[in-house]
């Protein structure tokens, strides 16, 4: 059974800086691609960062040069560092992985970027 869990969402002011969490089990993380996406009220769910299991990244030009995905292997786990936040970054946030012809998810946690 395949679980990602997420933590480290919350309440900061524009500027500040969140780092999430995702930990996975029941896939072979160290072979698998992850992945942060984000949905806004009212607004379709968009890929926010990606990491191969190379460790080589990408990112959705909003972030770029604010944000930076990383992943651990010993301990199943992908980063999000959220850096110099704004208002627009406000969302609930999803860990994503795909195995074995299925997409997984897990199960948000909110960011509010807020004075």
């Amino acid at each position: 059974q395949v679980q990602l869990v997420e933590s480290g969402g919350g309440l900061v002011q524009p500027g500040g800086s969140l780092r999430l969490s995702c930990t996975a089990s029941g896939i072979i993380f160290s072979i698998n691609a992850m992945g942060w996406y984000r949905q806004a009220p009212g607004k379709e769910r968009e890929l926010v960062a990606g990491i191969t299991s190379a460790g080589s990244t990408n990112y959705a030009d909003s972030v770029k040069g604010r944000f930076t995905i990383s992943r651990d292997s010993a301990t199943n786990t992908v980063y999000l560092q959220m850096n110099s936040l704004i208002y627009e970054d406000t969302a609930v946030y999803y860990c994503h992985t795909r195995w074995r012809r299925a997409d997984y998810w897990g199960q948000g946690t909110q960011v509010t970027v807020s004075s």
